[in-house]
């Protein structure tokens, strides 16, 4: 491994498809004779610094229309965190799935799982029948692993029965030395970014750009009145971006002045501090408040002159969706994902059916989807959220931070690479959007 890292520090690209693979590699797994690790803990208590481990692994084979990737950088989404406290299922039950698909996916079932949905690194093999990658591509991965086999995937990749979702839904994920993926995952490196940079958008940016921009999302045109939940997060922060970006305006929603603070960085005017404004949709465990709804809808017609949204980007579910129904336009559109303060949503129905809006289900990208959302990273038009990196092996405090909601933007992981500041490709495009670049670090 030091030999693949010591070619790609020198720059000594075309050397790496003569140098051996490592029977072996370091990657961030958890365990399947640990999934009952947490039973009878609270969600806030299950700690993934007890569950992820930095474990020396077997290399996985390579098949037809893969890749093998070095690793320099990655980054933390949710679902690493719901991997390592094993909600709302363990992840083993799909790794088991998978393998049964067929005799080649049968090594993604094993009793440990090497997770992570991000990277930024360099390819060391292909696969047979691989054309468009080789040894020494500098690389970033979306993570839409998918099989193509039926016809419902090939409008719509994301519709096809064998999706998954690369680190979470299968195994040899992006928080390790080493990477498995399928070749369709791999998009250039953004040649102005370093590798942490790079590793972080992808995830998050890809799911903003389907869930907002994309006609298979919310399909946001100039002028539209966005509401964005959590606009200075993971994924919010990519939504307050892209809003900006394409002549729409975000009402942005914050729990700190210190997070309103990052979104009028990003360009954003109107901002709702909701803890500030004490905002409590639910009156208990069970009731929900429509007062509180109304008291929010109020706030932001004040902001906008009058307007109600036209999209309410929606990703923290439960605490949230009955406002989101209640506060969009008549006629307009509630797009959700990930549901992190919990799955199950209830709203009042009279509010989406008299008012004829529409509730859309947004779940990552294609790889179309992908590949524009990084054009866009490339080209320096929108920008990663990079706030803190760790090291590989505090994976589990990065995790924790991302758990805690302790983090603004993306948590990136170190892997390969040996410090932060390494990859940069373009040094004066990056000198043009270095303010925007560092727009979220140490905060």
């Amino acid at each position: 491994m030091q030999k693949i890292l010591d070619a790609i520090l020198a720059d000594e690209r075309d050397a790496l498809a003569h140098l051996p693979v490592p029977e072996t590699y370091k990657g961030m797994t958890v365990h399947a004779d640990e999934v009952n690790l947490f039973d009878g803990m609270a969600t806030a208590d299950k700690d993934p610094r007890r569950s992820l481990h930095l474990d020396e692994v077997p290399t996985p084979e390579l098949g037809p229309g893969e890749a093998l990737v070095a690793v320099m950088a990655s980054a933390i989404n949710y679902n690493t965190v719901w991997t390592s406290i094993f909600e709302p299922l363990s992840t083993f039950g799909f790794l088991k799935r998978y393998g049964k698909t067929s005799p080649l996916a049968s090594r993604h079932d094993q009793p440990y799982h090497v997770v992570g949905s991000d990277l930024a690194g360099v390819v060391l093999r292909t696969g047979p029948g691989v054309q468009a990658w080789k040894p020494g591509d500098e690389v970033v991965a979306h993570c839409l692993s998918v099989e193509l086999e039926s016809p419902d995937g090939h409008n719509d990749t994301m519709l096809d029965p064998e999706q998954r979702i690369w680190g979470f839904e299968t195994n040899f994920g992006g928080l390790a030395e080493l990477a498995l993926v399928k070749t369709n995952q791999l998009m250039p490196k953004p040649k102005h970014l370093t590798w942490e940079e790079a590793a972080s958008p992808g995830l998050v940016n890809s799911t903003a750009y389907r869930q907002l921009v994309s006609t298979n999302g919310a399909n946001m045109k100039q002028g539209d009145t966005v509401l964005i939940w959590g606009a200075s997060g993971g994924l919010g922060s990519y939504a307050t971006q892209f809003a900006l970006n394409g002549g729409a305006i975000p009402v942005c929603v914050v729990s700190s002045e210190e997070k309103a603070e990052i979104c009028r960085r990003m360009g954003a005017e109107l901002i709702i501090n909701r803890n500030a404004e004490g905002y409590r949709f639910w009156k208990d465990e069970h009731e929900q408040d429509p007062r509180e709804w109304k008291r929010f809808g109020a706030k932001i017609r004040e902001l906008t002159g009058g307007d109600d949204p036209d999209i309410v980007f929606e990703h923290p579910g439960r605490e949230t969706f009955g406002a989101s129904v209640y506060v969009a336009r008549k006629g307009g559109t509630i797009v959700t994902c990930a549901s992190t303060s919990g799955y199950m949503h209830s709203y009042d129905n009279r509010y989406l059916w008299m008012n004829l809006k529409r509730i859309i289900g947004s779940h990552f990208a294609n790889y179309r989807e992908a590949w524009e959302a990084n054009r866009l990273i490339a080209k320096g038009k929108i920008h990663p959220t990079l706030s803190k990196v760790y090291s590989l092996s505090e994976t589990g405090q990065a995790a924790r931070d991302v758990q805690s909601n302790a983090h603004q933007g993306k948590v990136g992981v170190l892997c390969l690479a040996p410090e932060e500041g390494l990859g940069v490709r373009d040094p004066e495009l990056r000198a043009r959007h270095l303010s925007d670049i560092n727009r979220f670090r140490g905060v």
